[in-house]
């Protein structure tokens, strides 16, 4: 299944894969069943054990995306959280979900 190159940008794969958003602010209208398809296919076809998510630019992820992430953290998938703004740093926060994934404020 190709990927939906206007929401979802894979930069690296491999046992590290590296994923962003594109230009996306806010990734409510993201088809979730759609992007969990591609996340997994990722993770199946590349042996990923590292999963790093550039969120430069978006300001409001969904619950449905946090509980994915979450899902990939319990299964053994290393998550990692890169540039999250203010409103997703406090969702993380109050969800306790920070403590699941490695929040970083640095450039990919």
């Amino acid at each position: 299944m190709p990927i939906n190159q206007e929401v979802l940008r894979v930069y690296e794969t491999g046992p590290l894969t590296v994923v962003g958003f594109g230009s996306a602010e806010i990734l409510d209208p993201i088809d979730l069943a759609e992007c969990r398809q591609e996340i997994m296919a990722l993770v199946e076809q590349h042996d990923c054990k590292v999963l790093a998510f550039d969120l430069t630019g978006v300001r409001y992820i969904p619950s449905g995306m946090l509980g994915l992430l979450a899902s990939l953290t319990r299964s053994g998938i290393e998550v990692h959280l890169y540039n999250p703004s203010n409103d997703i740093r406090e969702v993380l926060e109050i969800t306790r979900l920070n403590e699941l994934m490695q929040v970083h404020d640095l450039h990919l």
